[in-house]
């Protein structure tokens, strides 16, 4: 899969997935906290697949060929 987000992008997803495991631990302890594991997994992977539907793509690494 061809890399589709930034390095601010997946920083962003990745904390913000972070934060919301943390609420399966901390806080209310709600299950609604493993929501959170969507934008760790993309920010780790690099890849959106929704940005891919929209046509969006913040990485700003070229295509060579």
């Amino acid at each position: 899969m061809p890399r589709n987000e930034g390095t601010l992008d997946r920083a962003l997803r990745i904390l913000l997935g972070l934060i919301l495991l943390s609420l399966v631990f901390i806080g209310p302890q709600t299950l609604w906290g493993l929501i959170g594991l969507v934008p760790l997994a993309t920010g780790i992977m690099g890849y959106c697949p929704v940005y891919k539907v929209l046509g969006l793509n913040t990485c700003p690494l070229k295509k060579q060929g």
